[in-house]
């Protein structure tokens, strides 16, 4: 049993925070050369080869129950999905907004788990849920504006992740996290595969094949390395510390983000999406904080007020 090490677990997603923007930079500077298709192959097939001798060589195990393959198959095609809709924005949109749109998620899944689960949100938490709303729509309206509907793509990329983190909890006890990524990459490049056969036979851009330089090639696979990492840090991360702790924690995304994207794009957010932003992280913290004082009511044998 894993002993609550708190400490530990926030630096983890402070790693976590700090390499997924810079993955997401590297697909953007890689987006008007590389097609998507290629660049989603790539990431996944660098996850693959990075995880796959760690689970030969520790005998981790991967032989799931029916059920839990068909789970996992079906997070990884999300997975798929919400990886290409938030490269083909970054393609377009500035880091740190598609980043804060894409923030919309935590209010989704509150969402989802009344409507889908039948879990309990009260009225504060519904507040907290529209004025987050209000934060996306601020910060997509001046994208709206210039990319037309690719600004919507980031809440696409929401609400992919909420349905696949869903799915994510009804196998997390079940799979070891090192064996459910290094298995989400063969399934993933066995999905990927023919489609950009198909789309490269066919003269689809997207789905095309290109070959990439020297430089580009160590692009490609710092892209995998960055994702791969990100997502175990993140995973690692909920073994010493609770979710409650953590999850404010992952709002420093936007920040990173914004320091990223000015750096190496010189892109700031205007004053509307910057207090849309604002907005986005006081509604989501507020969310977290919530849940966490329910929490403790719940301990305590107090019914929720919330």
């Amino acid at each position: 049993m894993t002993h609550d090490r708190p400490i530990l677990g926030i630096l983890l997603m402070l790693g976590f925070c700090v390499l997924a923007p810079l993955g997401d930079a590297l697909s953007k500077m890689l987006g008007a050369t590389i097609p998507l298709g290629q660049l989603v192959l790539v990431r996944f097939g660098v996850q693959a080869a990075l995880l796959i001798p760690l689970v030969l060589l520790y005998t981790i195990p991967w032989q799931w129950s029916g059920r839990v393959w068909r789970l996992v198959t079906l997070r990884t095609l999300l997975h798929i999905l919400g990886i290409g809709c938030m490269f083909t924005a970054l393609r377009f949109m500035p880091l740190a907004d598609t980043v804060a749109i894409a923030f919309v998620m935590p209010f989704i899944m509150l969402l989802l788990g009344h409507f889908v689960l039948g879990e309990e949100v009260g009225p504060y938490r519904i507040g907290a849920c529209a004025v987050g709303f209000v934060g996306t729509l601020l910060v997509i309206q001046p994208n709206f504006l210039t990319v037309g509907w690719v600004a919507l793509l980031p809440v696409a990329v929401a609400v992919i992740f909420a349905l696949f983190m869903l799915t994510t909890r009804q196998i997390a006890k079940e799979v070891d996290p090192v064996a459910l990524q290094a298995v989400s990459g063969v399934i993933a490049m066995g999905m990927l595969t023919p489609v950009l056969a198909l789309g490269f036979a066919i003269d689809i851009a997207p789905l095309s094949l290109v070959a990439p330089d020297g430089r580009e090639w160590t692009m490609l696979a710092a892209i995998g390395v960055l994702g791969t990492l990100a997502h175990l840090l993140m995973t690692w991360s909920l073994r010493f510390a609770p979710s409650a702790t953590l999850a404010p924690m992952q709002y420093l995304e936007i920040p990173v983000a914004t320091v990223v994207g000015f750096v190496l794009f010189s892109e700031l957010p205007n004053t509307l999406a910057a207090a849309g932003i604002t907005l986005t992280v006081a509604a989501g913290i507020y969310v977290v904080l919530r849940e966490q004082a329910t929490a403790r009511r719940l301990a305590r044998n107090v019914p929720p007020t919330a």
